[in-house]
C-alpha cells in the first residue's frame, strides 16, 4: 500500500467528512452573503471605523488572528481581540466612539461573547457577526449578519466552520478594499480547497505519532493557522503543542529545540513565509524533526501555491485530513475529545 493510500484507508469520522465540505460551504458563504458584504464593505468605506475589535473564543478567535493580519494589511486599520471577561465578570464599560466590532462563533450562544457584543454595541459599534447558527441570539442581535453556511457540524473540533470563519473575512476585506487579485483567488478558493483535501502529509503522521510535545510556527496570514493547529492537535490527538511566530520563538521559546524535537510549519509564498523558513531552517541545523508545509515548494508536506492570504486556507484543509489520521493512529476518537462539548457556555 502506497503512502498515499495508507493516509487515506482510516476510518471515516465526522471530522474528516466535515472537514471535506468546506469547498462547498465556502460556495454556499460567498453566494448567500454577497449583498450583505457589499453593502457593509460600502458603510466601511463612506464611514472607516476608527477601532476595530473582534470578539471569539477558541477556533473563531484564531480566525480573528487571521482576520487582523488581513484587515491590517490590506485596509490599514489596527484590530484588537476583546477579552469577554472585561465585559462578562468585570461589567467595564467601553468608550463610546466609531467602531467595528466583528464577532465570531459558530454556536453564537456564549454569555460572555454575548455581553461583550452588547457592550460594544451600547457604545456606538457596528456589530458584525460571522455565525454559522442564525437563529442563535448573536445572529439577533447583530446590525450585520454574515452566515457561515457550514450546516450542523456533528464532530466537537470544528472544521468546516473554522474555514469558513476565514473565508469571511476574505470576502469582507476584498470588498472593502476592492483587491482584485484577492477576490480572484476567492473565486479560485473553492476548486483549490477540493485539491488540497487530497494532498499527502503522511509524512507528518509518522514523524508526529509518537511525539509528546510539538510547535507549530506561522507568521502573517498563517499565524492563526499554526494556532488553530495547535488547538487541534491537543484536543483530537491528545497532544500537547504550542503556536508562536516565527519571530516570537526565536526568543524564550526556542532554548527547548533540539535534536528530535517535533516542529511543524506554515510557511506562505511571500516574506513573512520566509521567516518561518528561516526559523525550520536554524531549528534543523540542531536536528529538530520538521516538517514543513511551503506554498514555494521544497518543505515535506506538499501545499498549493495562490494568493498569499489565501495559502493558509489551503494549508489548513490540508491539515485537518493529517489530524484526523493522526488522531486515530494515537487510539483517539477525533470526534469526542475527553471532557469536551460542542458548544463552551463560558461566563
Amino acid at each position: 500500500m502506497g503512502a498515499l493510500e495508507e493516509q487515506t484507508a482510516v476510518k471515516t469520522t465526522l471530522m474528516d467528512a466535515e472537514a471535506a465540505e468546506a469547498a462547498e460551504v465556502v460556495r454556499r458563504l460567498v453566494n448567500a452573503n454577497g449583498p450583505s458584504f457589499t453593502a457593509l464593505a460600502k458603510r466601511l468605506r463612506e464611514n472607516p471605523p476608527a477601532r476595530i475589535v473582534t470578539c471569539a473564543r477558541g477556533s473563531s478567535d484564531h480566525a480573528a488572528s487571521y482576520g487582523k493580519y488581513l484587515i491590517e494589511t490590506l485596509i490599514g486599520i489596527p484590530v484588537a481581540s476583546a477579552a469577554p471577561s472585561v465585559a462578562s465578570v468585570f461589567a467595564a464599560p467601553v468608550t463610546p466612539g466609531s467602531a467595528l466590532c466583528i464577532a465570531i462563533s459558530q454556536s453564537g450562544r456564549s454569555p460572555d461573547l454575548l455581553a461583550t457584543v452588547r457592550a460594544h454595541q451600547e457604545a456606538g459599534a457596528h456589530v458584525v457577526a460571522f455565525v454559522n447558527d442564525e437563529s442563535s441570539p448573536l445572529a439577533a442581535l447583530a446590525d450585520t449578519c454574515i452566515g457561515l453556511k457550514a450546516g450542523p457540524e456533528r464532530s466537537v473540533a470544528a472544521t468546516k466552520s473554522y474555514i469558513a470563519s476565514l473565508v469571511a473575512f476574505v470576502a469582507l476585506v476584498t470588498e472593502w478594499a476592492g483587491d482584485e487579485a484577492l477576490g480572484a483567488a476567492l473565486v479560485r478558493l473553492p476548486e483549490q480547497l477540493e485539491v488540497a483535501r487530497d494532498l499527502n502529509w503522511s509524512d507528518a503522521v509518522e514523524a508526529l505519532r509518537d511525539a509528546t510535545n510539538l510547535f507549530v510556527i506561522g507568521r502573517g496570514y498563517s499565524f492563526g493557522i499554526a494556532q488553530e493547529a495547535a488547538l487541534k492537535f491537543k484536543e483530537t490527538c491528545g497532544l500537547h503543542a504550542e503556536a508562536f511566530s516565527a519571530a516570537e520563538v526565536r526568543h524564550g521559546p526556542m532554548a527547548i529545540v533540539g535534536e528530535g524535537f517535533p516542529i511543524l510549519a506554515f510557511a506562505t509564498s511571500d516574506t513573512a513565509g520566509d521567516s518561518v523558513r528561516e526559523a525550520a531552517s536554524e531549528f534543523a541545523e540542531r536536528g529538530a524533526r520538521i516538517c514543513l508545509a511551503d506554498a514555494r515548494a521544497g518543505g515535506s508536506l506538499p501545499a498549493l501555491p495562490d494568493h498569499p492570504a489565501i495559502e493558509p486556507i489551503l494549508m489548513v484543509q490540508s491539515f485537518y485530513h493529517m489530524a484526523n489520521a493522526l488522531s486515530l493512529s494515537r487510539g483517539h476518537d477525533p470526534d469526542r475529545p475527553l471532557y469536551l462539548k460542542k458548544v463552551t457556555e463560558t461566563r
